[in-house]
C-alpha cells in the first residue's frame, strides 16, 4: 500500500484522469459491441445456402448458352 502513496502525490488539480464518466462511456461501448456481435451471429445463423449449388447453376447456364449459340 505504501508503494501507491507516492503516485497519489503526483495527482493535483491540473492532472487529467478519465474518472467515472470515462469508465461509463467505455462500458457502454463494450456492451454495444457485444449486442451487435450477438445480433450479427443470430442473423448469420439464419442464412441457409448450398455453396456448390451456385457453381452447378452457373456451369449449366454456360453449357446451355454455348449449345444455343452453335
Amino acid at each position: 500500500m505504501t508503494d501507491v502513496l507516492p503516485l497519489a502525490k503526483e495527482l493535483n488539480e491540473y492532472t487529467v484522469t478519465p474518472g467515472v464518466l470515462g469508465f461509463i462511456v467505455f462500458a457502454v461501448l463494450g456492451v454495444g459491441v457485444w449486442v451487435l456481435l450477438k445480433s450479427m451471429s443470430r442473423h448469420l445463423g439464419k442464412i441457409d445456402f448450398e455453396e456448390n449449388q451456385g457453381r452447378k447453376d452457373g456451369a449449366d447456364e454456360a453449357a446451355t448458352a454455348s449449345s444455343a449459340s452453335s
